[in-house]
């Protein structure tokens, strides 16, 4: 579970694990990135860049990996990218002459998003939305990707699957990223106080920030390795490769519970590589 940063002068949430639906689970994790937006584009724009197409923290990137396909394949596929933030990913898919749609929940992280913009050459179209329901009709895109968008955040992760394979051509490959299941066994900590096994791997019980009254500010949910594969397989979709990004010697950044000493022992971030038959 990663909170990557807490909202200056509030009260101190209080950290549990409990249950959170769909609703609550996307009404809190809208206004935790609407409050945080400034934040996290302020510690970790420069990592991200302007245009590029990052995985996870560990920095592996689209040029390299090639997960939606080589580079000069993408020129004049529609795409849609899911947990958008501030489009870097889909200005990265422009440039490639891809015609990218960048969707997020959050209005402040698209507010980045223009920011960015203006004065590009190139516009990428932005769509405020609920990945659970997306507001496209059926065909629309043949590429759909979300790094770290979404998926870790949301109660109903077949539901956002079945509509992301409605939105697909027949043959669509769909990327995510997500937190790596394994890390939730561990405390959530760059050192070596993370190094040790501190909660059981199995259990699914979200993790949820809530304030005085109860009410979840934030809420990420786990899902094993073997709940992520059998929930591509119920969102209509074919498991292609599963990719587990190692830590390069390049990348000395800390990024919450990620670190050069955790991400060359435990792996950090699961990268699915799905396909719509």
């Amino acid at each position: 579970m990663e909170r990557i940063i807490q909202e200056p002068d509030a009260p101190e949430p209080e950290a549990t694990r409990r249950d959170a639906d769909v609703t609550e689970s996307s009404r809190a994790n809208r206004g935790w990135w609407d409050r945080n937006a400034d934040e996290y584009q302020i510690e970790h724009g420069t990592f991200l860049g302007d245009d590029r197409f990052v995985w996870g923290p560990e920095g592996l990137d689209e040029v390299e990996a090639e997960l939606l396909g080589p580079p000069e394949e993408l020129k004049g596929k529609d795409v849609l990218e899911i947990g958008a933030g501030a489009a870097q990913c889909s200005r990265w898919l422009a440039a490639q002459g891809a015609r990218p749609v960048a969707l997020d929940l959050s209005h402040r992280q698209l507010q980045h998003a223009l920011r960015i913009q203006e004065g590009a050459a190139g516009r990428v179209p932005l769509v405020e939305a609920d990945a659970g329901a997306l507001p496209f009709a059926d065909g629309s895109f043949d590429l759909a990707c979300s790094a770290y968008g979404a998926l870790p955040f949301v109660a109903d992760p077949v539901r956002v699957l079945r509509d992301v394979r409605r939105v697909l051509r027949p043959g669509g490959r769909f990327v995510f990223s997500v937190t790596h299941p394994i890390r939730w066994a561990f405390p959530d900590e760059p050192g070596p106080e993370g190094l040790s096994v501190a909660a059981s791997y199995f259990d699914r019980t979200p993790y949820v920030e809530q304030d005085e009254e109860g009410r979840a500010v934030y809420v990420e949910h786990h899902r094993t390795v073997g709940d992520r594969v059998r929930d591509v397989v119920a969102g209509g979709f074919r498991l292609v490769d599963l990719v587990e990004p190692e830590w390069p010697a390049w990348n000395t950044q800390e990024w919450g519970g990620w670190s050069p000493l955790r991400g060359n022992l435990i792996p950090g971030t699961a990268i699915f590589v799905c396909e719509r038959d």
